[in-house]
């Protein structure tokens, strides 16, 4: 056996090298990862790279082959990934203070800048992580506490994630959602004085609400006075004697048929408030 390795050494040891490089020359790539090949420290291929609506099996995946040595390989998530801020204290527009709770999901779309860039996906988390902090301030300060709470905050949400999308472009990334999880008001005496202002607001409307509502009425009860009184006017230029006759009997339902019997009224016969009963005369 010794003489055989003393023989054939340099052949076998060549045989085991070649073997290992021919090993090394082929690498398997999960359907879940991106390879980018690097050669010399630049990036040359991309292996399994994320395509929207592509068919799965058909997108690459699988053992591909490199130049051993020459050749490597850096592998990028292909996955949506998650961006979760840290609690922040944001001023709304009609200076309420605001502490916010979101987050965000992106994915690697373009590895080759995202390697030359950032170099790995924790690095594009880390650059995104401050830029989604601007971008969240600066839009909810356009934005008032009450608006969050409305079909507003998606509009918001919307303005957020699109100027995320574009700063995260440059690093071969993009931003598919952006969304509030909490946004609440300071525990304490700033939380106080917030229900209080609110209350406040919500009673000066009630009542210019009230005010408003009065202006009406009255507005309602005049235009149907002045509508009365040309129907009177109306009905007397037809009839005037049958107008002063059914305008006496008012009269005198009113005043007679009320009574408690507990005064008298005295008039003449000839009174003239009484020239109804005397018949026309």
């Amino acid at each position: 056996m010794e003489a055989v390795w003393a023989r054939f050494k340099f052949p076998i040891i060549a045989a085991l090298v070649l073997l290992i490089a021919l090993m090394s020359s082929f690498v398997v790539v999960p359907e879940t990862q991106q390879a980018v090949i690097v050669r010399t420290g630049e990036p040359v291929r991309v292996a399994n790279q994320f395509a929207p609506n592509e068919a799965y099996g058909l997108t690459g995946a699988g053992v591909i082959t490199r130049w051993p040595i020459i050749e490597q390989v850096q592998y990028v998530d292909k996955r949506v990934l998650d961006l979760d801020m840290e609690r922040q204290q944001v001023l709304s527009n009609d200076q309420q203070r605001l502490q916010v709770d979101a987050y965000a999901r992106f994915r690697i779309i373009d590895p080759v800048t995202m390697v030359e860039t950032a170099g790995s996906e924790a690095n594009v988390a880390a650059q995104l992580s401050p830029i989604l902090t601007s971008v969240l301030r600066q839009e909810l300060g356009r934005r008032s506490f009450g608006s969050l709470l409305t079909a507003e905050r998606g509009t918001a949400m919307q303005n957020i994630r699109d100027a995320l999308d574009r700063q995260a472009r440059q690093y071969g990334a993009q931003v598919i959602d952006v969304r509030i999880k909490r946004a609440d008001l300071p525990e304490g005496t700033p939380l106080d004085a917030a229900f209080t202002r609110m209350e406040t607001d919500r009673t000066q409307e009630a009542e210019t609400i009230r005010a408003q509502g009065r202006k009406n009425a009255q507005i309602i009860r005049a235009d149907a006075e002045a509508e009365a009184a040309n129907v009177y006017a109306a009905a007397y230029g037809k009839d005037p004697d049958f107008y002063d006759f059914y305008r006496a009997m008012e009269s005198y339902r009113r005043t007679f048929q009320t009574g408690t019997g507990q005064s008298s009224v005295i008039l003449s016969p000839d009174n003239e408030y009484m020239r109804q009963f005397r018949g026309q005369q």
